[in-house]
């Protein structure tokens, strides 16, 4: 049986095992997914990642978070959190401020522009997800969660 991953990277050969062509499976289609998530985002001129921490820090809400938080939740690791949150401060997407208790401690926060970014980002988003996922049953979505789930987890 060929499947269409074989012939989308041109393999010849068949996988060795099937966790090899299913590991290659998911790394491919995230870098499908990450490059469509690009494309959306571009004309917002917005990363996947600082997206991420605008969504991170609305979620957060007054209260905000301290860039080791941020850096905890974000779906992509990056290696310098604070360069990140100094370009999206720059932009005005978000604010940090030095908290009085302890002057060590800065707490990120997103601003009204930022929220309003989010906002118009969510259309072409869902757009995107309905034409990845559109045609996927829930069934199937609730089980590819879980193995994706339990792949995540074995480590």
């Amino acid at each position: 049986m060929t499947f269409r991953l074989q012939d989308e990277i041109k393999q010849t050969k068949p996988f060795p095992r099937r966790s090899s062509e299913a590991s290659l499976a998911i790394v491919r289609t995230a870098a499908v997914i990450d490059h469509a998530l690009q494309d959306v985002l571009r004309p917002f001129d917005l990363t996947p990642t600082q997206y991420n921490v605008l969504r991170i820090l609305r979620g957060a809400g007054e209260a905000g978070l301290c860039g080791r938080e941020i850096g905890e939740r974000l779906i992509s690791q990056v290696p310098d959190v604070s360069r990140l949150l100094d370009r999206m401060d720059e932009m005005g997407l978000i604010t940090r401020a030095r908290e009085e208790a302890d002057r060590r401690h800065v707490t990120a926060r997103i601003t009204v522009k930022g929220q309003l970014l989010v906002r118009e980002v969510e259309a072409p988003l869902l757009k995107l997800e309905k034409s990845l996922f559109g045609s996927v049953s829930e069934a199937d979505l609730i089980h590819l969660i879980g193995v994706l789930d339990e792949v995540r987890n074995s480590r």
